[in-house]
């Protein structure tokens, strides 16, 4: 392993209480070895032309007609490095900030319904804004929920524009943090001038980040022009991204979860390189949402001991390089 991941990586916690290693510090040393060969020689299709640039200029070999640039190890290394270990999370109210990192556990809601049960007629039908603004209200009065996912998505607005909707949905209904995917770089860049308004402008907000944002590679080994956009204007803007695989063992990842978990952590370690070079020192959040695919359905399978095994493990990989993380709880 490279010794500025080794430098970087947390002492064991002296913590007591429950604590499951399902990879070993072999299993971890194999899975990296295996990551990096793979960004090297196989590469990410990246589908961005100023993701394309940025990572040119830093030595990756960039190939236009194909969109596919190899990372070599030592850009990626040198990412976890400067990548930090610790994010803040500020809640509008003070009382609700989170520090992400270590071994500190948070609980969130997941993200995102498409359809709602009517609470008054008990129908079953999409959601509209109104809906997410009373979901925020029960997200904020729950102790157990630390920070607000956009729990459903608002379809009775224009779609081109429903993530600022959806941000003013919840921004407005709860005293928490607020974590967003804001579906491109433009809308990302005005859901910030929304909470810069909510916290006093710019340089506050700056202070008391009351937002954050998620991002989705595509399974396999894919950052598309959206994704690359959110990367990189949460990057300049030193606002958290949550860089979140949904991969799908035996549909769009290998059958086996040692595979998996490779093509994961190069997903996210892409990611996360793309961040820090556009900003050394960005906060990110290594993020999963993989699991397997139910041969039978052919659906996303969730509650089950593959999804159970496959978080148990990003969430050690994370560890492994001392980086913040987000996973699925089934």
């Amino acid at each position: 392993m490279n010794e500025k991941v080794q430098q970087k990586k947390i002492k064991p916690s002296t913590a007591t209480g429950l604590r499951v290693d399902i990879l070993s510090e072999k299993d971890l040393n194999e899975l990296h070895e295996s990551t990096l060969q793979t960004l090297e020689k196989t590469g990410l299709f990246i589908d961005y032309t100023a993701a394309l640039d940025c990572f040119e200029k830093a030595g990756a070999r960039v190939d236009r007609n194909s969109s596919i640039v190899k990372i070599p190890p030592q850009l990626v290394e040198d990412a976890i490095q400067s990548a930090p270990s610790k994010v803040l999370l500020a809640g509008r109210d003070p009382k609700h900030d989170l520090v992400l990192g270590e071994n500190r556990v948070h609980f969130t809601n997941f993200s995102e319904g498409v359809k709602i049960n009517d609470p008054y007629t008990g129908e079953n039908r999409s959601p509209v804004k109104k809906d997410l603004a009373n979901a925020a209200r029960v997200i904020d009065y729950l102790d157990e929920i630390d920070f607000c996912e956009k729990a459903i998505g608002a379809h009775d607005v224009p779609q081109e524009t429903v993530p600022l909707h959806n941000a003013e949905a919840f921004l407005t209904n709860t005293t928490k943090h607020c974590a967003f995917g804001p579906g491109n770089g433009k809308l990302l860049k005005k859901i910030m001038e929304m909470a810069a308004v909510i916290v006093g402008g710019a340089k506050r907000l700056a202070e008391r980040p009351i937002v954050s944002f998620t991002t989705c590679p595509v399974s396999p080994l894919k950052l598309i022009s959206e994704c690359c956009e959110i990367i990189m204007e949460s990057a300049r803007n030193n606002v958290v991204c949550n860089i979140l695989s949904m991969a799908m063992a035996g549909a769009t990842s290998p059958a086996t979860l040692a595979g998996t978990l490779v093509t994961h952590n190069a997903e996210i370690l892409g990611g996360i390189t793309l961040s820090q070079l556009t900003h050394k020192g960005a906060p990110v959040i290594y993020g999963s949402s993989t699991t397997a695919m139910d041969l039978k359905l052919a659906e996303a399978s969730v509650g089950t001991p593959e999804c159970a095994l496959i978080s148990g493990a990003v969430a050690r990989l994370a560890r492994y390089y001392a980086l913040p993380s987000y996973v699925a709880g089934g």
